[in-house]
């Protein structure tokens, strides 16, 4: 049987002050969620496996993710954050050099100003080091911030980039272009996996229909192929919009007509691929 992977969820104990970024109408988050919540989640869901993202951006939560990690046989791979733009960031990487679980890192591109950081010269030299520590990088953005994404991954064609939540197209406003053209177009480097992940929330939390999200699937299914399309809850954040068991329940609707090999690939096996779980 294999192995069903959710490649994109997080942990954290709330405080307002470590996670302003959840703001007003977004109770359902305001509270801890660790492992022992997650695991009930999963095992309804029989899903086998996470990778556990960062929600913070310092070295201390990457520390306690992959503390959590050495606890819960479960969380088989961390996705942490690393100050990527710091000259001593390769000391910083060397840190964490004996850490089997560490997959990955991750900054939030997403909320910054400028939508061409991620070819700021600090930041590409920041990218340089991961390769020598076997890190993939997870790129989360906007739409908008797809060219300069696209830049980024041409500087380094062997570097292994997975793409969080699609890009975060519009499907709130039904908005599907430039979005589509960018996707395939990013898609042509093969170093690049996208996560099937996060839509939920881009869509209108209370009443969004699977036909809304039908055509975004649709588009990156066709872009990457189940090769590079991997499964992911984004829970907690998908609460807002969907259930752990809804999400995994559509996720499968929307590959129900690929053979089972093609399935077992974006349920499991891509996320193996691409964090080497």
């Amino acid at each position: 049987m294999a192995l069903v992977i959710d490649s994109h969820h997080h942990f954290w104990k709330y405080s307002r002050e470590q996670y302003g970024w959840i703001g007003e109408g977004q109770n359902i988050l305001k509270r801890d969620f660790l492992p022992a919540d997650l695991k009930k989640e999963i095992e309804a869901a029989k899903v086998d496996g996470v990778v556990s993202v960062q929600a913070r951006q310092t070295v201390e939560e990457t520390r306690w993710l992959l503390e959590l990690a050495a606890k819960n046989d479960f969380i088989r791979g961390v996705v942490g954050w690393a100050p990527l733009i710091s000259p001593t960031v390769e000391k910083d990487l060397e840190q964490f050099a004996g850490q089997k679980k560490l997959k990955g890192v991750r900054h939030v591109l997403q909320d910054e100003k400028d939508d061409r950081y991620a070819v700021r010269e600090d930041f590409v030299r920041g990218i340089s080091s991961l390769k020598p520590f076997g890190l993939v990088y997870d790129i989360l953005i906007y739409e908008k911030q797809l060219p300069a994404a696209i830049e980024l991954v041409d500087k380094f064609p062997s570097q292994v980039f997975v793409l969080d939540h699609v890009a975060k197209p519009k499907i709130r406003e039904k908005i599907i272009s430039p979005w589509r053209e960018r996707m395939k177009d990013l898609a042509r480097r093969e170093n690049v996996y996208c996560k099937l992940s996060g839509m939920a929330t881009e869509a209108d939390h209370g009443g969004w229909e699977a036909a809304d999200l039908r055509r975004y699937v649709d588009v990156v299914l066709e872009a990457f192929g189940p090769k590079r399309l991997m499964f992911g809850s984004d829970w907690p954040v998908c609460l807002l919009a969907v259930t752990y068991q809804k999400w995994v329940t559509s996720v499968r609707e929307f590959i129900a007509k690929l053979s089972a090999a093609e399935k077992d690939r974006i349920m499991g096996g891509t996320a193996i691929e691409a964090y080497r779980l």
